[in-house]
């Protein structure tokens, strides 16, 4: 349970990062020291539904861990997509196991740059155990996802923005 709460915690930490470097000027610059998945996306401030989700997994140690780790990061309003009630259902302590099945299908194992992946087509294995459909031809999608905002590097890995969540089947 250990990796899958680690990789939960990456999949809503990674979001909030992604975001923040695109839209909050008080993201990280360049230059500054790289924080982890989980003190990227807290110090954005704009990514409360992943945070809530990484502390309702109980997954916050395990994102601040070594990696490293690929997180396909949704966005708040990738979240609000989700059918009215859906987030707070899976807030519920009762829902813990279905929340974390869901984050960690949102992390791959290893640091996986924009690069090392452009102009291929493959299979993603993640955390939670299902693979993750990668086509990065034209663009880069994830199953029904579009890549928002690729590699915002974390000391512990590599996020990158989404505007859809991802569902295991």
């Amino acid at each position: 349970m250990g990796i899958k709460r680690l990789f939960l915690a990456v999949a809503v930490v990674v979001p909030a990062l992604g975001l923040a470097a695109c839209a909050n000027t008080n993201a990280p610059s360049a230059s500054a020291p790289k924080a982890d998945i989980v003190d990227t996306a807290v110090s954005a401030g704009s990514f409360n539904t992943l945070v809530a989700a990484v502390q309702a997994a109980d997954l916050v140690d395990t994102l601040k861990g070594e990696g490293p780790f690929t997180v396909f990061a949704p966005t708040d309003a990738a979240f609000a997509k989700l059918p009215a009630g859906t987030v707070d259902s899976l807030l519920k302590p009762e829902n813990k196991d279905k929340l974390v099945q869901i984050l960690t299908y949102h992390v791959v194992p290893g640091k996986i740059m924009s690069g090392d992946i452009a102009g291929k087509q493959l299979a993603a294995k993640t955390v939670e155990g299902q693979s993750l459909d990668v086509n990065a031809t034209q663009g880069v999608r994830i199953n029904n996802a579009s890549v928002t905002t690729a590699d915002v590097e974390a000391s512990n890995g590599v996020i990158h923005v989404i505007d859809t969540v991802l569902l295991p089947q």
